[in-house]
C-alpha cells in the first residue's frame, strides 16, 4: 500500500470516529431532558463553523429539538433540508471577511458573488445575507469609507429588487486570534459602519450587531442595539473573553441584553456563534438557547 493511500485511508478513519463519537452525542441529547424555547421573543438561529465537529444535519436536528427556529450560513445545497425539517436559513454566506467594499480591486468579485447569492436567497425565502468591508491595507479611514460606500451602493439597487438584506458585520480589530478577532479589518466601529449606512440610503443595506465584536470594540451593548435598532439586520452571540460559551464563565450578561432586544420590536434571528470550550457542546447549545429565550 502507498504512502498517500495509507494516509488517505487513516484520515478517512479519523473522520469516520468523529462522526459516530458526535452522532452518540447528538443521540444521547435526544435521550436526556433539555430545554425547548417556548416564549416566541427572540428568533434563534444557530451558526455552524463554531460548532465543529457536529455536521450541520446534527446541528438541524438539535434546533429542531431545541426549539430553534433556523441553521445559518449554510450553503444552499442545505436549504432543501432545513425546508423538509420546518427550519429556516436566517442568513447566507457571501464573500467572507478576508475581502470587502474597503479596496475598490475586490469590489467586481464581493458583487458577483452577492449577486449570485441575493438570487439564491430570494428564490428560496433567506431573508438575509452577509456583507465585509473587508481591511485596510494602508488606506486612510476617509478613502476605505469612500470605497466601501460606493461598493455597497452598486449593489444595493439590486438587493432591493429581490428584497433580500445585505448585512455588513462590524467585527473586532482588537483580538489577534484567529476567528476570535481580525486586525486591520476596516468595519471595526459601529457608528462608522452606521454611518456608511445612512450614507447608502437603502433599507436593504444595514449592519450584522455581534454583540460579542461589540463588547470587544465599545462595549455599552445594549444602548447601542437600542441607538441603532433601525440599522439592525441580524445578531450574534457569544462570550468575552475567548468567544467561548455565553454562560457566567464570562462578563457579558446576555438574558438582559435579550430582552433589550425583544422590546426593540426585532423580528429577524439572533445566531449563536460562540465556540464551545466544554466537552459537551449539545449541552452548551442548549443552555445558549435557555440563556437567550427570554
Amino acid at each position: 500500500m502507498n504512502t498517500s493511500r495509507r494516509s488517505a485511508l487513516k484520515t478517512a478513519a479519523t473522520f469516520a470516529g468523529v462522526s459516530v463519537l458526535t452522532s452518540s452525542k447528538v443521540r444521547a441529547a435526544e435521550a436526556r431532558d433539555f430545554y425547548v424555547a417556548k416564549n416566541g421573543r427572540i428568533n434563534q438561529s444557530l451558526v455552524t463553523w463554531n460548532f465543529r465537529p457536529l455536521t450541520i444535519p446534527e446541528l438541524a436536528k438539535l434546533s429542531v429539538k431545541f426549539g430553534v427556529k433556523s441553521v445559518e450560513l449554510v450553503g444552499p445545497e442545505h436549504w432543501p433540508m432545513l425546508k423538509e425539517l420546518g427550519l429556516k436559513c436566517a442568513i447566507a454566506g457571501s464573500h467572507g471577511f478576508a475581502k470587502g467594499f474597503a479596496q475598490p480591486d475586490q469590489h467586481a468579485e464581493c458583487l458577483k458573488v452577492l449577486e449570485q447569492r441575493i438570487e439564491q436567497c430570494a428564490a428560496h425565502g433567506v431573508p438575509s445575507v452577509i456583507s465585509f468591508s473587508g481591511f485596510r491595507k494602508g488606506l486612510t479611514v476617509d478613502d476605505a469609507t469612500k470605497n466601501t460606500i460606493e461598493g455597497l451602493k452598486k449593489i444595493a439597487p439590486f438587493a432591493e429588487k429581490h428584497k433580500v438584506t445585505i448585512a455588513l458585520e462590524m467585527l473586532n480589530s482588537k483580538v489577534n486570534v484567529e476567528m476570535k478577532g481580525h486586525p486591520d479589518y476596516f468595519c471595526d466601529d459601529m457608528d462608522l459602519s452606521v454611518r456608511i449606512l445612512k450614507a447608502v440610503g437603502s433599507p436593504y443595506v444595514k449592519v450584522l450587531y455581534d454583540i460579542y465584536h461589540v463588547q470587544i470594540m465599545h462595549g455599552d451593548v445594549i444602548s447601542r442595539l437600542r441607538q441603532y435598532k433601525d440599522y439592525i439586520a441580524h445578531y450574534h452571540t457569544a462570550g468575552n473573553p475567548g468567544r467561548n460559551e455565553i454562560d457566567d464563565t464570562q462578563e457579558i450578561n446576555y438574558p438582559p441584553i435579550m430582552r433589550a432586544i425583544a422590546e426593540t420590536k426585532y423580528t429577524g434571528y439572533v445566531g449563536q456563534e460562540f465556540i464551545p470550550v466544554k466537552a459537551d457542546k449539545v449541552k452548551s447549545i442548549n443552555e445558549s438557547v435557555k440563556l437567550c429565550d427570554v
